[in-house]
């Protein structure tokens, strides 16, 4: 498994960065205008609501800035992960998020500003002005923080110290991509695979059980012996957290990280609570497992391999973007063209080369999103560009439809479309494949989507609520408490009839979303949104692909649970996880039964 470097990678498998900028240089001369950005925005201060139009001015100057640092922050990020190793680029991004940090400075007197005004103000303003009109909830949702919110002073001082707070994640980021190195795999073949973040997965698919053990412990061998240095990386994540939270008056992290994106904090511990209640079920997949590989005891490096091993599920890259285009089909013609925009304009970054950033993501929108992949010509990858590319769109279709105030979204739908996507692309697969042992292979992989995303994402997301409430009670987050911590959780969540292998308590140390801040619950709940709305895609017509449709072009221009509602989902119910659990229970009969004929 040879690796590329980054020059020796085909052009039209890389993503278009010259759509933003044509080089380094015109980066480099745009962060410098952009400069002029902290001065206007600083000669506004004291002057923010003393009429309509200077209201209206400010606000406009935010959108100029919100559209300038979106573009170049995406340019230079993007560049750093394109070989995380390569320090011209680390220094590019440094020096956009010194600018960053300056502007964040300069405008911190804004909120406060806006605060000292009373409600009715505004309502005259929105009077005089009508061109107001459009930003009166984002005028709404300042007012919603007054209690949080700090003397200019005080938040000038909190905003400086941005920078500074960035420093946790990007110290785990750089040392875990770019400085790790894992002992080669050997497999009962005798030859040797290279291990790094993205292969170790791929390795522990395979049906050689010793080659799965190797990856297995070269990953978390490795990963344990930097385990102090890791560790202290995340305590300083929590720490920081915790001092921001504090400053502002919430009560704890949780309660600070939710109220940003507006979502009950009940959602997120009805969330574990439901996949407690309905724990069996994982269970009940792990004993089946393990009885279907005909092992003595199923291990961690076992979890992996497909349990219908004997289909061959080669997909090259252009093969899965047709598979994909025509699973998604039943969105629209419009959605579908945007789509193939996506492929064919470069917005896809494919294949992995030396240093490149692990996992997969998109990002920017502005002049379009983009996408990573270390894409492998699999089934798991061709759902990550399904996946991948329902973040894409939805970004796509919120920055056409919304004005640049409410075109971004928060993170409780993000995970939404995405998984909508890759439920629509099962959805085809299992219609089109009428060979039992090709549905078995499928229904496979989707209980297999269920388990890391509504169980191991849950899993996360306990770990992370119950290290954060540690933090609160003093407890220091050494290597061998956040261990013994994983460690127990992973039994639980695994069952009886899975050993949990010493090195899996440090899996905690290469997951790197637990520095997202309460990101990862969203994964789980937007699954079971997502399998919902896909059902009402396939079964509802027109209007229920209109009013999806309709979710994708919403942005933020209301509060989350109010959005999906409007789409047929509601998220402030335990039901929609509830019958996402459900569903895997069925799929679990289905699979037993279709192998026993």
């Amino acid at each position: 498994m040879s690796i590329p470097k980054r020059d020796e990678l085909d052009k039209r498998y890389t993503w278009a960065l010259e759509d933003i900028y044509p080089d380094d240089a015109a980066f480099s001369a745009a962060l410098k205008e952009a400069e002029s950005l902290i001065e206007r925005c600083e000669a506004m201060k004291g002057h923010l609501t003393e009429s309509a139009d200077s209201l209206l001015a400010y606000l406009k100057l935010n959108d100029e800035a919100t559209d300038t640092v979106e573009r170049l922050a995406t340019y230079c990020m993007r560049k750093s992960d394109e070989d995380t190793g390569n320090s011209f680029y680390q220094g590019l991004k440094g020096s956009f998020m010194t600018f960053y940090v300056k502007l964040e400075a300069a405008a911190s007197f804004a909120t406060p500003e806006l605060l000292e005004a009373p409600a009715e103000l505004y309502d005259r303003y929105f009077g005089e002005k009508p061109e107001l009109t459009v930003y009166r909830r984002y005028i709404d949702r300042i007012l919603a923080k007054k209690a949080h919110t700090l003397s200019p002073a005080e938040e000038k001082l909190l905003a400086s110290a941005g920078e500074m707070a960035q420093n946790p994640g990007e110290v785990f980021s750089v040392f875990t991509n770019a400085d790790m190195r894992f002992p080669d795999a050997v497999g009962a073949d005798g030859e040797a695979h290279t291990v790094n973040q993205e292969t170790a997965i791929t390795l522990m698919r395979s049906s050689d059980r010793v080659l799965r053990k190797a990856a297995f412990e070269s990953l978390y061998h490795t990963f344990g012996g930097f385990k102090n240095t890791i560790a202290a990386c995340l305590d300083a994540q929590v720490a920081q957290l915790r001092f921001f939270a504090k400053a502002r008056g919430f009560e704890n992290t949780m309660q600070a990280s939710l109220f940003e994106t507006e979502v009950p904090v009940s959602v997120y511990k009805n969330l574990i609570e439901a996949v407690h209640d309905n724990m069996g079920y994982m269970h009940k997949y792990m004993a089946l497992r393990k009885k279907l590989l005909g092992v003595d005891e199923l291990h961690m490096y076992d979890v992996y391999v497909p349990i219908v091993s004997d289909i061959d599920d080669k997909i090259p890259f252009e093969e899965a973007k047709e598979t994909v285009a025509a699973a998604l089909a039943p969105l629209g013609e419009e959605y579908v063209a945007a789509l193939r925009k996506g492929f064919d304009e470069r917005w896809i970054d494919v294949y992995q080369n030396v240093g490149k950033r692990s996992g997969a993501y998109s990002s920017g929108g502005r002049p379009h999103p983009y996408v990573l992949l270390n894409h492998d010509d699999d089934l798991e990858s061709e759902f990550t560009l399904a996946h991948e590319m329902g973040h894409a769109l939805h970004t796509y279709h919120s920055i056409k439809n919304q004005p640049t105030v409410y075109s971004d979204y928060v993170i409780f739908v993000a995970e939404v479309a995405s998984t909508c996507n890759e439920a629509l692309l099962m959805q085809s697969l299992l219609k089109k494949t009428t060979d039992k042992r090709g549905r078995a292979y499928l229904i496979n992989h989707f209980l297999e989507q269920f388990r890391t995303t509504l169980y191991r994402q849950t899993m996360f997301a306990e770990f992370e609520m119950k290290i954060n409430e540690m933090a609160e009670q003093g407890i220091k987050l050494t290597a061998d408490v956040l261990s013994e911590l994983y460690g127990k959780l992973n039994e639980e969540y695994y069952g009886p009839d899975v050993v949990s292998d010493p090195e899996i308590s440090f899996e905690w140390a290469r997951i790197p979303h637990f520095f997202y801040n309460f990101y990862v619950f969203q994964y789980a709940t937007g699954f079971s949104a997502a399998m919902a709305l896909s059902q009402r895609i396939l079964t509802g017509g027109e209007e229920a692909v209109k009013q999806y449709l309709g979710f994708l072009s919403a942005g933020s221009s209301t509060d989350p649970i109010s959005i999906l509602r409007a789409a047929g989902v509601d998220m402030n119910t335990t039901k929609p996880v509830t019958d996402a659990l459900g569903i895997f229970g069925d799929l679990i009969d289905e699979f037993e039964k279709l192998l026993s004929e």
